[in-house]
């Protein structure tokens, strides 16, 4: 129930009627009129820009148009108390007490729908995300790329779309051979007694690669390791299979799980990117050709060579993209081609890629090849996940692991927890830097945003349990007649503005929308529990220890909008704290 929405329709059907009787010319299509939240300062509920749209079309000043659609606007609603129109021409209405009466009572007959877009036409999507090369775990890097791609799914999940989650191994090329490699030493230094080349830059150093040999020695008694070029292809494959292992203990351990793991070897061995290049050759996509110097290369030191080119340049990028390499091998930009290929032969209605900061540049080159492949603008949407600042004592924190020179996930999560990592890395848009101040994050206060709508949960929880009534239970009342206060229709209108959050969310792939709506709900009621620590009136319950219907589904509405946003984001909402 989008109480926005209903107007935004009862607003078009009156102007439909204002045509039909002269009053008013329309254009052919009513873009562009919302019905929205106006600012605090006002006294109402709803604002709309309807007389600001139509204004030149009907040569009226928007105040003077206003003012005629006013009358007509309050005559077609008993449920309106106030309008008035507030330069340059908005239309503020503030509703009587008994429309939030009404909207209580819908939302709790159709708790398990509210937020939903029922009118939305529903859309088949496929998110990748993380896709990290499979060489070892997963990083602080890595790991608010992954609850952006998770979140997003679970939006579009609430929303009722199809979504299929995927990650895309990078098991194929020269940074898998120099890792196999260091299994391989790792392997040696145990069997052997060799030490590990660590003057090596190739290699991979860190030590969960001597968990690796020691998984694959273990379970692989018959292989000789005398001869690195025999056991290669078999060797390749058992350290993938270790790297994903972790790799997938790194998600769990963050809520998360993929549907989908696509190998790149794959597609290289059925010859997908044979099969790719031979579709762009024939819709003349590619030519051979030479490219200049990238951005910051000496050009005295670039040898300009004929390459088979992608013609990105018609779509958009900057420059003509490489194909092929000098020595006849595909570019990892041809492998990519040949995989959003294979996802456009599945049928999804959207790509999302969820990008790191460091892929932020390639957005152009591979949106063009979509583009290309498809005929089809926009059918490939990348978000980019920026870098997260780790903040300790108000100074950068770096925590000393003998896994390489980075935090790894799980450090994070035993660090702080599943809940804190995942609700913090939402608390910016994933288009800016985020600081992940650890100090705040184990603060029982309202600078930490997790506890503070945790603590909402469990206010409300605690109500129940004291009088004994399950809070997860639906609430059956035979008679909706409440009469709100003020405190408690401020938060009745912040309630009435989860479904256009949740639209916001799904319709921008922004998910830090959810938690930011959570912690300004939470602060309300908080502000509102805090009320009745010196008015007896505003306490939810009685000293005869029992509660008005009233404020029983107030308190079972605000839980149940907690509990769905809590879901979404991935965390818990504990009924005790």
């Amino acid at each position: 129930m989008n109480i926005f929405d209903q107007y935004l329709n009862k607003i078009k059907k009156i102007l439909l009627d204002l045509s039909k009787n002269g009053d008013l010319i329309l254009p052919d299509k009513l873009d562009g009129i919302t019905t929205e939240i106006p600012p605090s300062k006002f006294n109402s509920d709803i604002s709309t820009n309807v007389a600001m749209v139509l204004s030149k079309l009907n040569k009226k000043n928007p105040n003077d148009l206003a003012i005629i659609l006013v009358e007509a606007i309050k005559k077609n609603d008993p449920l309106i108390e106030d309008i008035s129109v507030v330069k340059p021409g908005f239309i503020n209405i503030k509703f009587k007490t008994v429309f939030w009466t009404n909207f209580v009572e819908k939302i709790i007959k159709n708790s398990k729908s509210f937020g939903i877009n029922t009118n939305e036409k529903k859309k088949n999507y496929l998110i990748e995300f993380v896709s990290a090369n499979p060489t070892g775990p997963l990083h602080v890097g890595h790991c608010r790329g992954a609850i952006i791609g998770d979140v997003i799914s679970n939006i579009l999940l609430f929303n009722n779309h199809k979504v299929t989650k995927e990650y895309y191994v990078n098991d194929y090329g020269n940074q898998i051979i120099n890792f196999t490699k260091s299994v391989y030493f790792r392997i040696r230094e145990i069997i052997f007694n060799e030490p590990f080349p660590s003057n090596n830059e190739d290699l991979y150093p860190g030590d969960y690669l001597i968990n690796f040999a020691q998984n694959i020695i273990n379970s692989n008694k018959k292989i000789d390791f005398k001869d690195f070029d025999k056991v290669f292809d078999e060797l390749t494959v058992l350290s993938i299979e270790e790297a994903l292992k972790l790799i997938k203990d790194n998600l769990n351990t963050l809520g998360i799980n993929h549907d989908k793991f696509i190998s790149e070897k794959k597609l290289v061995n059925n010859q997908e990117v044979e099969k790719v290049i031979d579709f762009l050759h024939k819709n003349n996509f590619v030519y051979k050709g030479k490219i200049k110097a990238p951005a910051g290369e000496d050009n005295n030191k670039w040898i300009e060579r004929e390459q088979l080119l992608f013609r990105s340049t018609d779509f958009g990028d900057d420059k003509d993209r490489a194909l092929q390499k000098s020595d006849g091998a595909w570019t990892y930009f041809a492998s990519d081609v040949a995989y959003h290929k294979n996802k456009l032969d599945r049928k999804f209605d959207y790509l999302i890629n969820i990008l790191g900061a460091d892929h932020a540049g390639y957005i152009k080159r591979i949106s063009s090849s979509v583009e290309a492949l498809s005929n089809t603008k926009g059918k490939l949407i990348c978000k980019v996940s920026q870098l997260v600042k780790l903040i300790k004592d108000k100074k950068p924190f770096k925590m000393s692991k003998r896994k390489g020179d980075y935090i790894t996930v799980d450090d994070l999560v035993n660090e702080v927890g599943k809940d804190a990592t995942r609700f913090i890395m939402l608390n910016r848009s994933s288009d800016v830097e985020l600081d992940f101040d650890f100090d705040n994050v184990i603060e029982k206060s309202k600078d930490n945003p997790l506890y503070y709508v945790q603590y909402s949960y469990a206010r409300i929880a605690s109500v129940f349990r004291h009088l004994n009534k399950d809070l997860k239970a639906d609430i059956k009342i035979n008679n909706y007649d409440f009469h709100y206060t003020n405190d408690e229709i401020k938060i009745l209108k912040k309630i009435s503005e989860w479904p256009e959050c949740i639209d916001a969310a799904s319709n921008k792939l922004e998910p830090h929308r959810i938690p930011t709506y959570l912690f300004e709900l939470a602060s309300l009621f908080h502000s509102y529990w805090n009320l009745g620590k010196d008015n007896p009136d505003k306490r939810f319950i009685s000293e005869q220890k029992k509660i008005t219907d009233d404020k029983l589904v107030f308190l079972k509405v605000i839980s149940n909008v907690i509990k769905s946003g809590m879901d979404i984001v991935g965390v818990s909402a504990p009924e005790k704290m």
